[in-house]
């Protein structure tokens, strides 16, 4: 997301820090930069205006043009300010602090991802939030809509409210709401339906569940690839409806991210969530300074720790480091660690986390450097015996040529990976013999994971 306000950013701050001391010409220059970059992201015009009025006034304060580095001043208040626009951390949570069972009220334009974003949902509260969810579909008029939350509740492990044919929305919400209290629910989540525009008679069997369910949180799905449409249709349900929040899905082809900057300006509620691919777990909850930090290009190594965290498996890093200590890395403790990229998302996916990487990430996807490298790397090394991953070195010309022909590849990539794997097992090399308390930078790393 925000692949091209991330690129044109960094061009501008690129020559604010080559020009050392900045002049009010410097500043107004990069302020218009900023403000186009803003428009081609699609952010709403009010919004764009406010944002650099702010930006301009600070960075042309004396604490900035005196600064030792006024270009990094610079950045950090466009940071700040982005922060502040996307809705700050503080209200971006979900309130569950309600007695058992909070209602979570779910609106949202049909083809929005709302259904499929309570499934998500449903998810990440059972898995994060350690909540025993409830899941009732109030859509009676898409078809198959109800059974499609049902098959999502089964996935996530989730309950659901039983389908009758014939019941209105109402009696669904009372139904759902007495199952939830009987059986012990945490949380209810109320999958309301939707249409293909806004019209009176949705407004009004809104407005019926709401007074009938009483929601600690109402949230509205918006389709952040449908830009600016979507910040609007928010505000017209924010007009009718008391809105306490935003889900955004299909962030992950969004390339200007407008809506994730306007919306909050705009409708008056926080980004609560959004949705980042198409599987059930592609759910992240919405965290403006990181957000502001990725679209910088500083990266979000929180992130990233959580996103490993997630995919690491502390049994098998513990012996992978006994075996380093004794000098016994191969080839399938490589293979394991390239299979852990393409699990935390390939180069692509990690390169938005990683300071300076995020405006090459467009570059990497659209080399599909994890289809041509990561998944060839794998089938080289899963071509190979047993004996030549554990003693690289036997591998002479011939052992190359079948490996190559095994896996598909030539000799010139099984060569370039044997060469990546002579540079790391060097690097592993110096931790042997190493005792483990005097690996303290490596205890300190293991410690993010626990």
């Amino acid at each position: 997301m925000f692949n091209r306000l991330t690129d044109s950013l960094s061009n501008t701050f690129s020559k604010l820090r080559g020009r050392g001391l900045l002049r009010e010409e410097d500043i107004n220059e990069a302020m218009r930069e900023i403000r186009v970059a803003l428009l081609e992201a699609d952010v709403a015009l009010p919004v764009v205006k406010d944002f650099i009025e702010k930006v301009k006034a600070k960075s042309l304060g004396e604490e900035v043009v005196k600064s030792i580095s006024p270009a990094q001043m610079v950045v950090k208040i466009v940071h700040d300010e982005l922060t502040a626009i996307l809705g700050g951390d503080a209200e971006s949570e979900i309130n569950l602090n309600a007695n058992p069972p909070v209602v979570i009220l779910v609106a949202g334009l049909q083809g929005s991802g709302k259904t499929t974003s309570c499934g998500k949902l449903a998810q990440y509260l059972k898995t994060k939030k350690n909540k025993k969810v409830l899941l009732a579909s109030l859509d009676i008029y898409r078809p198959a809509a109800q059974h499609q939350l049902e098959i999502l509740a089964k996935q996530t492990g989730a309950g659901s409210v039983e389908i009758i044919e014939g019941q209105k929305p109402a009696e669904i919400t009372k139904r759902a709401i007495k199952q939830a209290r009987t059986e012990g629910f945490d949380v209810l989540i109320l999958d309301t339906a939707g249409r293909l525009h806004i019209d009176e008679e949705l407004m009004k069997e809104l407005k019926e569940i709401e007074t009938l369910a009483e929601p600690t949180e109402t949230i509205f799905v918006a389709d952040s690839m449908t830009g600016q449409d979507a910040v609007n249709i928010a505000k017209e349900f924010s007009n009718q409806i008391k809105l306490t929040g935003i889900i955004l899905s299909r962030m992950d082809g969004d390339a200007r991210g407008g809506a994730a900057l306007s919306i909050k300006s705009v409708v008056g509620c926080p980004i609560k969530f959004v949705g980042v691919g198409e599987k059930i777990s592609d759910f992240e909850p919405f965290h403006a300074e990181r957000i502001a930090g990725r679209i910088l290009d500083m990266g979000d190594v929180v992130a990233l720790v959580e996103r490993a965290k997630e995919n690491f498996d502390q049994d098998e890093s513990e012996k992978m480091m006994k075996k380093i200590q004794k000098g016994g890395f191969d080839l399938d403790d490589m293979m394991k660690q390239i299979k852990m990229i393409e699990k935390m998302g390939g180069m692509g996916g990690l390169a938005s986390f990683i300071p300076g990487l995020g405006k090459f990430k467009s570059q990497i996807e659209e080399a599909n450097i994890d289809k041509n490298i990561l998944k060839k790397q794998v089938a080289i090394i899963q071509s190979m015996t047993k004996q030549e991953k554990r003693f690289p070195k036997v591998l002479n010309g011939s052992r190359k040529r079948r490996v190559a022909a095994g896996s598909g590849t030539s000799v010139q990539e099984v060569n370039v990976l044997l060469k990546q794997f002579m540079q790391m097992s060097k690097m592993m090399g110096k931790m042997k013999g190493l005792n483990p308390a005097k690996l303290n930078n490596m205890a300190a790393v293991k410690n993010l994971f626990k």
